[in-house]
């Protein structure tokens, strides 16, 4: 059975290593154990761990919100209004 380390699903999925570590210290994502292979400490990954992976991934929700974000999600909250319309005025 082939076994891949956390960087190298790391990049298969298209993230960075750090993000994938810091999303399994944080708990979001399901992961191996950790075993230890030429004396370190290293998540070895199967192909059944990587689909689990990519299933929870959609999943997580970004812990950053930027001023736009929270703007649209205030919005949401909100009926939209429909603008008056009004002539423009003529200046003289």
């Amino acid at each position: 059975m082939n076994r891949l380390s956390t960087q190298q699903v790391a990049k298969k999925l298209g993230l960075s290593n750090a993000s994938l570590s810091r999303y399994i210290l944080a708990g979001k994502v399901p992961a191996p154990p950790e075993e230890m292979a030429g004396g370190m400490r290293m998540r070895l990954w199967t192909e059944s761990d990587i689909e689990r992976l990519r299933e929870a991934l959609p999943k997580i929700a970004n812990g950053r919100k930027t001023r736009y974000q929270k703007l649209r999600e205030k919005q949401k909250g909100t009926e939209k209004q429909p603008k008056k319309k009004t002539k423009p005025t003529k200046k003289k």
